[in-house]
């Protein structure tokens, strides 16, 4: 699940050089937002085009213009909102990395979406009512890009571990790691409940992702223990 943070009109850069959005582009910017805001309140089904139109204050019919219908409409939100595997496995599967940037870097993608500030709630609960209501987006999404990256960080490992050929081991290794990041993402309620302060500003999340990694890195040490000791 990665993501980058929407973009919003009123935040365009002071860019002398940048030409400001024709009404169009901020038509179409308003639908966006207000599809991810409603599909992700009440999944993709219960939400009619006329109701995101009238959120967005726009015509029901540019919806056709720009997206042609609310299913491609619906595919357009995850689109705007998910960075390519290329560029998320890039942050961490270098080869001259050290074990501690390559976790560094695969934990900086992976918190991508509560980065977002106030838009993080919007994207993390469009995933959740796709993974809740597939529609075959979240297949996509698995196949497209958490399979790569999992795959990518798998192969950092092996890099690590001195371990040629990725077993069972190492895929656990690479799902242990990814979990402990997991918890930020499905878990926010209950980290709201029990140390709220924790999520509560980008920095904060920052904060726990350097602690991430620290532990990342324990972990590969361990495995790497084992395997030495089997060796022995």
């Amino acid at each position: 699940m990665n993501a980058k943070p929407l973009q919003h009109d009123s935040s365009q850069p002071a860019d002398d050089a940048r030409k400001p959005r024709s009404d169009g582009e901020q038509s179409r910017e308003r639908l966006l937002q207000a599809a991810m805001r409603l599909f992700g309140e009440q999944g993709f089904s219960k939400t009619s085009t006329r109701e995101i139109a009238q959120a967005a204050n726009a015509n029901v019919a540019a919806i056709s213009y720009y997206f042609g219908d609310k299913a491609g409409l619906y595919k357009a939100c995850f689109d705007a909102i998910c960075t390519p595997a290329e560029s998320n496995i890039a942050m961490f599967d270098q080869p001259h990395f050290t074990l501690r940037e390559a976790l560094d870097g695969y934990y900086r993608q992976m918190i991508a979406p509560l980065m977002a500030g106030e838009d993080a709630e919007v994207i993390l609960r469009l995933f959740y009512r796709e993974m809740l209501e597939p529609t075959g987006i979240w297949q996509r999404e698995i196949e497209n890009n958490i399979k790569p990256e999992h795959m990518a960080l798998v192969a950092v490992l092996c890099r690590h571990l001195g371990v040629k050929k990725p077993n069972d081991s190492v895929h656990r290794l690479a799902y242990a790691i990814a979990s402990m990041c997991v918890q930020m993402l499905i878990g926010r309620d209950i980290v709201a409940v029990i140390t709220p302060h924790m999520l509560a500003s980008p920095q904060a999340v920052a904060e726990w992702a350097q602690h991430l990694t620290v532990f990342a890195e324990a972990l590969v040490q361990a495995e790497k223990n084992k395997l030495q000791q089997g060796k022995a």
